[in-house]
């Protein structure tokens, strides 16, 4: 039997703002799989209990780089945030991105292998890990060539969007990235959301219809009809495909237009974006000091 520990209780929370008590259930039931005990927390707690925006388990950075129509983002990890405000650091990421929209390496080996400033793009690194005395990695990266627009946005430097649109106005661009930082859509419509994605939100729902139905049930309330359940399971994929898709959010700067509302009035098209959030997805080490502290004692004694 899994052995559910505190900070495995109090990572789920912090991803899904769910009691404790709750999450610790939700572990056991899942056999410690955090990601599925996430997915049974929103069947009982409802889509509240995800919090996507909050997965940031690793430090680092995000540069950009944009000269006329080619641009690179570029994301950098790091073991501390200490680092992240290091100007070597930075300066490294920087190059990086530069590097890329430059050069156009066709992965990260390729990256790697780059000249940057006598030296290859590896050797820079191994030589400022060794400088600092932190691991450090270059995580992802994306080029952007186009004949259309292309703009930046930061929010700091743990979230990094690029935009590629067209349009007269060159601040549409940049409010549609700054909404892209804020918002988070995963795709530009509705159609282009993966296919993944859509089969966990409708068996979110379906579990979540499940468990309706074993309430009324319980309460000696009518059970509703099979038909009824479809449409309810169908309608919230929809209203999610809604949520997550560019062109149908709400735009930020203005509650009484989606962005694609907004878009059609201001004469402008998004051809594409790519966003970028430090750590998102990295499962980060949780450190336990009394364990190895008691490790260490142990050690001391049997010595």
């Amino acid at each position: 039997m899994v052995t559910i520990t505190a900070a495995m209780v109090g990572e789920l929370r912090a991803k899904t703002d769910a009691p404790m008590m709750e999450c610790k259930k939700a572990l056991t039931e899942a056999g410690g799989d955090a990601v599925k005990a996430e997915e049974l927390l929103r069947v009982k707690l409802g889509s509240k209990a995800s919090k996507a925006s909050s997965r940031i388990t690793a430090e680092g950075v995000v540069a950009t780089h944009i000269a006329g129509g080619v641009g690179a983002l570029v994301e950098v990890n790091c073991e501390t945030d200490f680092v992240t405000k290091n100007d070597e650091f930075l300066a490294f990421a920087q190059a990086c991105a530069k590097l890329i929209a430059e050069k156009n390496p066709t992965d990260l080996a390729a990256l790697a292998a780059l000249p940057l400033d006598g030296k290859t793009v590896e050797e820079k690194r191994t030589e400022l890990i060794g400088r600092i005395g932190e691991n450090m990695s270059i995580r992802r990266f994306q080029r952007f060539d186009t004949s259309a627009k292309l703009t930046a946005y930061l929010h700091g430097t743990r979230i990094g969007v690029i935009v590629e649109f067209d349009g007269a106005d060159e601040q549409v661009g940049k409010d549609v990235a700054m909404h892209v930082a804020a918002m988070k859509p995963v795709a530009l419509t509705s159609a282009d959301v993966p296919h993944a994605l859509i089969e966990t939100e409708r068996s979110v729902a379906a579990a979540k219809a499940e468990e309706d139905r074993k309430t009324a049930e319980a309460a000696g309330k009518p059970a509703q009809s099979a038909e009824i359940v479809a449409k309810r399971i169908d309608g919230g994929v929809q209203k999610f495909l809604k949520e997550v898709s560019l062109l149908n959010q709400t735009f930020v700067k203005n509650d009484k237009q989606t962005i694609e509302q907004m878009l059609k009035a201001t004469n402008t098209s998004i051809k594409s974006f790519t966003m970028y959030v430090v750590g998102e997805g990295i499962e980060k080490k949780q450190d336990d000091f009394a364990a190895e502290v008691a490790a260490q004692v142990a050690a001391a004694q049997k010595a």
